[in-house]
């Protein structure tokens, strides 16, 4: 057991828009991920998720409400609704959501990934 470095774990890797594990816990994961631009409108069914930003700001778009989150300000996107995080720049964000949940939910895209590198 050991504590986990946010800072430490974020600059382990450059990509953008690929959640990395770094946690589980009765049954969720904690995912990082670093997005920038424009993701693909999608939901989770089955699942809500819950975005913390550590670093910049994000928009979460939603077909009928726009939430802005700055650093250290988190949301939960409630299951079945449609969304589309937005990162005008590079921003780090901290993921919680049931284990197996795929980062585009239920649309098949390019930037699908199946199993997170756990870092």
């Amino acid at each position: 057991m050991q504590a986990v470095n946010l800072n430490e774990k974020f600059s382990l890797f450059n990509e953008t828009w690929s959640p990395k594990l770094v946690g589980e816990l009765n049954g969720q994961h904690v995912k990082l991920a670093k997005i920038k631009g424009e993701f693909v409108w999608h939901k989770h069914d089955d699942a809500d998720e819950m975005f913390l930003v550590v670093k910049g700001s994000i928009i979460i778009e939603m077909r009928d409400n726009t939430i802005t989150l700055s650093e250290g300000e988190f949301f939960i996107v409630p299951r079945g609704v449609e969304h589309k995080p937005i990162a005008e720049h590079e921003a780090h964000i901290l993921l919680f959501e049931p284990a197996g949940t795929l980062n585009t939910g239920n649309v098949d895209d390019d930037r699908k990934v199946n199993n997170p590198q756990r870092i």
